[in-house]
């Protein structure tokens, strides 16, 4: 017979607070998995729906802004990526704060009342400014919904199950994206870029919008967690947004850490969102093969997290955010190094990405969780996914002047560069701090 040892868990920090979920009386919250499964499942729709909106611009909208509007500069194409990331990052950083001043349902609704026009804007718009204004709704749509759907998942499932909580989440959204970037590109080889391959956008709005009304909010739960942690917030330790900014910014190192590798895991994202439907066209691939390619780059990121967000509860964060970075890095290696035959360097290269992010997302995502105080978690969490979505307009900022100074090759050599070091970083800076499992 095998005993657990006395003692702290062989990954938690023994100055974290511990949260033990005490039995409830019948017919009152309680946290967990099972106990919330309805409205948990609820919410990975809403997820996929909201990974689906985004999905309609992976393929064809560079290829819009190139072939339809006549844009020349890389800098001037990926200029909506830089406006979604923007307005996104700074969404996700006011989300927090509003999650302290709103219901979380509340903030959900809002976000897809904002995403309403965006499949219209992008199928028919009459000039490139439309399309960029489309993405700032886009981004206030994805910062409120897709904050919302993490922040309430993880406070249905409690303390122990964030890692399976944020990968099951990110599955659902990512997969979507992947998806939806593989069906666009195989409508736009038969109907053209515009305007049936974005108007599919109009069933995810509907969709996520209806299913944001069905849901539950998830206040009682939060109550919950902050009543049964014994470790009460220090007096000196305030949790409003500012000093939770730059304590998650800075002044805590694992937390820095974090934001530091989610900043340059999106700037991936963003650069190859601009940058290979570019490359992989001008070395002779077709719509549909790049939409194979920008496809299957966030499925395996998108399924891959439901596994390794239950291992980031096993075997500990840091391992999957440090191994996970530099996989990514090899995944940029590829597609330069194998691109005299382009559709084996893309799909080689998805793959690498794709299985590299889905290491890093759920473990992030927890890590910052496991770092923050339920009382300021929300502001935490807004933090991160500001710095993280920051990467977007900054992949794109790179890819687009890298790639009018030097050419696209270098604005992938600039990627795998950085995102080694990031994970080296990550190494450096990020310890373990895990609450006591239940």
């Amino acid at each position: 017979i095998h005993t657990r040892p006395e003692g702290p868990h062989p990954f938690q920090d023994p100055s974290a607070e511990t949260c033990i979920t005490r039995p409830q009386p019948p017919g009152t919250e309680q946290l967990g998995l099972r106990e919330n499964r309805l409205q948990f499942t609820l919410l990975v729709i809403v997820n996929v729906c909201v990974g689906g909106l985004v999905g309609l611009e992976r393929t064809t909208v560079p290829l819009i802004g190139s072939e339809t509007f006549g844009l020349t500069s890389d800098l001037a194409v990926f200029s909506f990526i830089i406006a979604f990331g923007l307005t996104k990052a700074f969404t996700n950083l006011a989300a927090g704060a509003l999650a302290a001043r709103f219901r979380r349902k509340q903030l959900l609704v809002a976000g897809w009342l904002l995403g309403i026009p965006v499949p219209f804007a992008l199928a028919y718009a009459p000039s490139w400014g439309w399309i960029v204004a489309a993405n700032v709704l886009l981004g206030l749509n994805q910062g409120l919904t897709w904050s919302m759907t993490v922040n309430m998942k993880i406070d249905l499932v409690g303390p122990s199950r964030r890692g399976l909580a944020t990968g099951l989440n990110e599955a659902a959204g990512y997969t979507a994206v992947g998806v939806t970037a593989l069906l666009t590109g195989y409508l736009a080889t038969s109907y053209g870029l515009r305007p049936v391959p974005e108007l599919i956008g109009i069933v995810f709005v509907v969709a996520g919008l209806a299913l944001a009304l069905a849901v539950r909010d998830t206040a009682a739960h939060v109550a919950l967690e902050l009543a049964d942690c014994t470790k009460p917030l220090p007096t000196d330790e305030d949790s409003g947004l500012k000093p939770t900014f730059i304590r998650t910014s800075w002044n805590n190192r694992s937390l820095r850490g974090a934001s530091q590798a989610g900043l340059i895991n999106n700037l991936n994202d963003g650069l190859t969102w601009g940058v290979f439907p570019l490359l992989f066209t001008d070395h002779g691939l077709g719509l549909a093969a790049v939409g194979l390619i920008k496809g299957l780059y966030p499925i395996l990121w998108g399924l891959g997290q439901i596994p390794t967000g239950h291992l980031a509860d096993r075997v500990g964060r840091k391992p999957l955010i440090v191994y996970g970075m530099l996989v990514q890095a090899i995944g940029f290696v590829l597609a330069l190094a194998l691109l005299d035959r382009p559709l084996l360097a893309g799909v080689l290269s998805a793959v690498f990405l794709g299985l590299g992010t889905a290491m890093v997302y759920p473990a992030l995502i927890a890590s910052v969780s496991d770092h923050a105080h339920p009382a300021w978690r929300a502001n935490a969490l807004g933090t991160y996914r500001f710095w993280r979505d920051i990467g977007y307009a900054a992949g794109a900022l790179v890819a687009g002047i890298l790639a009018d100074w030097l050419g696209l090759d270098a604005t992938v050599i600039a990627a795998a560069v950085l995102t080694a070091a990031s994970g080296l970083l990550a190494a450096r800076w990020i310890t373990e701090h895990r609450p006591a499992p239940r």
